[in-house]
């Protein structure tokens, strides 16, 4: 079961709700019970077994904490231990194939394989429980003594999957007192609708012209061919992870939680350095909050900024998968960050979404994230470097690559770029809280109507397509 499934707008989500608000807002002990058994049942409809394994997940995430707030002068040794307990699931289902792998390959031995199941988003609940662990034993949350309680923060079906990624302390209140006024309800649903909206309608739509591409291996994969793929995918996967965590925010607004926004025009950014201030916002602080300051940041001279810079995105990449196009994903962006950092002298200044800045420096930036995206996307490095050939070297156009590109770029996709276009930038937005300041009645009625028309839209095309899941689920 997913957000865009129909089992979960038709019948799980609704009546989830329904449930919650017919229960007293007094008795919140019941309304976290419900939500909790309600994300349970979520997670167990598809992963009945990986259910188990998150549950020890938390209980030896909330007995670390309990004890470094039981015994101070141990802190440091159960914050350890806690930490390596809770990376070593997420090594042993994740990695351990690709280490053996690897290790086969290197050495020539014959290790057989673990062939464990990857439980789906083992990646955000397992980080969300290190930096619990890693918060309370720094002083920065205090340990939670209700283990439900905790279990309901890592295990909130909204943002279980695939994020944001939530520190324990953003939603600490919210657990043990919170409200939901009809002004949230209604902005949580119409986000959510958007969301969908986003995952449906886009990114499934241009996702059929990047799985096109990149399963061509004839003459038909050229320079247009190639470059439309790419372009096609980069703009599928921002929609379908965006449009996820809009309706994680969405719904944990419906339920009185207030989620941290993910992504933030990162197709506006000006530089790698900025993109990755928007581009999964939640996963980049985690880093730095984590990994990056931990190791020193930038305080220990240039040299060792720049190593932790690779450490960091090294790391990055292999939480996306274990696979070395993820590694070498990772590897790429951490090298044209250094170059930033080299020719920038250091000085990086954050600017705000839209913000002015040099026009090549923006097209440099997209051609760095969409090249880059080829390997993600890629199912293994030949595939990669074939769809590279083609981008850059592809200029012996035939007939039959120019007809393949032209036969993609029906009215229907083309309609959905210039949308994929448009809504890559904050312009709507802009207008949007413009028409709430100067009109609001009518800005809200006229998002009332768009949202209920996007809705018909989505259930049209849930009905007549192939489901896709998330493409974040798999992480």
């Amino acid at each position: 079961m997913t957000f865009s499934s129909p089992v979960f707008l038709f019948l799980f989500f609704p009546l989830t709700v329904l449930l919650y608000f017919l229960i007293p807002a007094k008795y919140l002990r019941a309304r976290n019970a419900l939500l909790t058994a309600a994300s349970l049942i979520f997670y167990a409809f598809g992963e009945p077994v990986a259910m188990l394994l998150m549950l020890l997940v938390v209980a030896w995430s909330w007995g670390s904490a309990l004890l470094t707030g039981r015994f101070p002068k141990q802190k440091r040794l159960f914050q350890v231990l806690g930490v390596l307990g809770d990376l070593a699931v997420l090594i042993l289902y994740k990695y351990a194939d690709f280490l053996i792998t690897s290790a086969n390959d290197l050495f020539g031995t014959a290790i057989p394989l673990m062939r464990l199941r990857l439980p789906i988003g083992i990646s955000f609940f397992v980080f969300q429980a290190v930096s619990y662990v890693m918060d309370t034993a720094r002083g920065e949350a205090q340990p939670q003594k209700s283990y439900f309680r905790l279990l309901l923060y890592i295990a909130f079906f909204p943002q279980l999957i695939a994020g944001p990624i939530v520190r324990y302390q953003t939603v600490a209140e919210a657990l043990s007192a919170r409200k939901t006024t009809p002004e949230a309800l209604a902005k949580g649903i119409r986000r959510m609708i958007f969301g969908l909206s986003k995952k449906l309608l886009i990114a499934d739509t241009l996702g059929q012209i990047a799985d096109s591409v990149f399963g061509m291996t004839g003459p038909q994969l050229a320079l247009p061919t190639a470059w439309l793929g790419a372009v096609c995918y980069a703009f599928q996967i921002f929609y379908d992870f965006s449009g996820y965590s809009d309706m994680a925010i969405g719904m944990g607004q419906v339920f009185g939680f207030s989620f941290p926004e993910n992504f933030n025009y990162p197709y506006c950014a000006g530089s790698l350095t900025d993109f990755w201030r928007r581009w999964h916002i939640s996963l980049t602080t985690w880093f730095r909050q984590y990994l990056y300051i931990p190791l020193g940041g930038n305080r220990r001279g240039r040299l060792r900024t720049v190593l932790n810079k690779w450490t960091v995105f090294l790391c990055t990449g292999l939480w996306h998968g274990a696979s070395w196009n993820f590694v070498i994903w990772g590897i790429m962006h951490g090298f044209f960050m250094t170059l930033e950092q080299l020719f920038s002298g250091g000085k990086q200044k954050k600017k705000p979404a839209g913000s002015g800045s040099r026009w090549y420096l923006h097209i440099y930036t997209l051609l760095v994230v969409v090249t880059a995206f080829v390997i993600f996307r890629a199912e293994d490095l030949p595939s990669a470097f074939r769809m590279y050939r083609a981008m850059f070297t592809g200029f012996g156009l035939t007939g039959s690559a120019l007809s393949a590109a032209a036969g993609m770029l029906s009215p229907l996709v083309l309609t959905v770029l210039g949308a994929a276009v448009l809504f890559a930038v904050p312009l709507p937005a802009r207008l949007i809280r413009a028409g709430e300041r100067r009109a609001p009645d009518v800005t809200g009625f006229l998002l009332g109507t768009v949202s209920l028309v996007l809705l018909v839209l989505c259930v049209m095309n849930a009905a007549a397509t192939v489901y896709h899941p998330f493409i974040y689920f798999r992480f």
